[in-house]
Formats: structure tokens, C-alpha cells, sequence
């Protein structure tokens, strides 16, 4: 993982787990073998109540990957939590920090990354453009995103 500020400044100091802590984010690194992964993924869909889990693939041959990608880079939140670890290639999620500024996390294989619900982020990949992750959810459905409002970016979300 790498973790940075998008925008620093002369006095922040560097981007750390901390700051992903400080808005409910968890990160773990975990083994990439199925038998070494599976039980902690298990432990975390016992300990916040995930019962669906599946994996995605995004590759630069997915059919319509540009508008699939393009539904995810606007600022965005969901009111569930979002889980992925990624089992081969690599994403970014920018996320909000306390103090509104944008957290650039750099996720590769090994990495798992909770982005909790109600928290504005947008995701992209990549220049390889390619990703495979496990995807965990509370219910069947999924989730879906809440766009923040273009016009206030410091006002509440909402669906447009």
C-alpha cells in the first residue's frame, strides 16, 4: 500500500495509518494464498456482519470498462461499508480525511482496505488498469453510491 496526501502542505506531516484510522478505515496486509487469506476475511464478516462476498476482475478487455470506471471517480459515498482485497494488480481510492482533504490510498495485491459507509471517496485504477479483489457486503444487494454535490463539495450528498 501506499499511502499519501493529494494536496500536501507545508505543514501536514506525512499521510499515515493513523489518518486512515481517524475516519473509520482499516487496512490489513494479508497472505495472497486462499488458505492463509480466508480466515481472517472470515473473522472480519463475523466481527461487522458481511454475509456476501465475491470477487471482481477489471482488466483493460472488460467490455465497457471506461464508463464502469468512469461510475467511480466522482466523489461519492455508500451507506454501507466498501471491503476489497485485492489479489493481483492494484487501485486508488482517494478518501476524505477529517479535515476534508483527500487521502490517496495505493492498494496492490495483499492489501485489504475497509472504506466505511458514509465516508466520501472515489475509486480508479491505475494505468495498468487491471485489478481482481474480493468484494465483501452486508447484504445481497451490494451498494450504491451517493454522489456529493458538484455545486457545494462541503454539503451533504446526494444521488444525481
Amino acid at each position: 500500500m501506499k499511502l499519501e496526501w493529494l494536496e500536501p502542505s507545508a505543514g501536514r506531516a506525512l499521510c499515515t495509518l493513523e489518518d486512515l484510522r481517524a475516519v473509520g478505515a482499516l487496512y490489513e496486509s494479508l497472505p495472497v494464498d486462499p488458505m492463509a487469506y480466508q480466515p481472517p476475511l472470515d473473522r472480519l464478516k463475523a466481527e461487522r456482519g458481511y454475509v456476501e462476498q465475491d470477487v471482481i476482475e477489471l482488466r483493460p478487455d472488460t467490455p465497457g470498462l471506461d464508463a464502469l470506471c468512469a461510475k467511480f471517480i466522482d466523489e461519492h459515498l455508500h451507506t454501507d461499508d466498501e471491503v476489497r482485497y485485492v489479489l493481483e494488480g492494484e487501485g486508488i481510492f482517494d478518501l476524505r480525511s477529517t479535515d476534508d482533504q483527500w487521502m490517496r490510498v495505493t492498494v496492490e495485491q495483499g492489501d485489504l482496505l475497509v472504506v466505511p459507509a458514509n465516508l466520501h471517496h472515489r475509486f480508479m485504477l491505475t494505468e495498468r488498469k487491471q485489478i481482481r479483489c474480493v468484494r465483501l457486503f452486508k447484504d445481497s444487494a451490494g451498494w450504491v453510491p451517493h454522489y456529493r454535490s458538484r455545486t457545494d463539495a462541503a454539503g451533504p450528498a446526494e444521488d444525481q
